[in-house]
């Protein structure tokens, strides 16, 4: 039996649909888990949608992923630039793992353009809204067949 795939999401995207919509769309958080569980579905695969403010909480997600996931997406947010600790997790997971941003930190200030979970991750999908869970997913999917 398969394991489910980790979406998993950091600080201040609780927000979407409120927080700077100009650069995070009007899509709230319940309508983009949903979005991603329907496309998990057509593709029969089951996800675990969380979202988090503490990077003590994504760090425990990212452990039960060890040995309780097929793969991983995860949008860090600000923990992108900043958490080591995220880091250290990943590079225990043996699963892949895709990046994952609404906006392209590249077109946006400087301190924006360093990650640290790239050192970690399989692909990155960027600057492509919130559709780019669904590419993420269908991504995931498309590695898992290839294994």
């Amino acid at each position: 039996m398969s394991k489910p795939i980790f979406i998993l999401n950091g600080p201040n995207l609780n927000l979407l649909g409120t927080r700077e919509p100009e650069i995070y769309g009007h899509t709230s958080l319940a309508d983009l888990k949903s979005m991603c569980e329907a496309r998990a579905a057509n593709l029969d695969l089951e996800i675990f949608f969380e979202q988090s403010n503490s990077e003590a909480q994504i760090i425990d997600w990212i452990h039960e992923a060890i040995n309780g996931a097929d793969g991983i997406i995860i949008n860090p947010a600000a923990f992108t630039h900043t958490s080591l600790a995220i880091l250290d997790a990943l590079k225990n997971v043996k699963c892949p793992i895709i990046e994952l941003h609404i906006s392209n930190p590249h077109t946006r200030e400087a301190f924006r353009h360093h990650s640290y979970v790239t050192f970690a991750a399989t692909g990155m999908i960027a600057g492509l809204g919130v559709n780019g869970y669904v590419l993420a997913i269908d991504a995931m999917a498309d590695l898992l067949a290839a294994d």
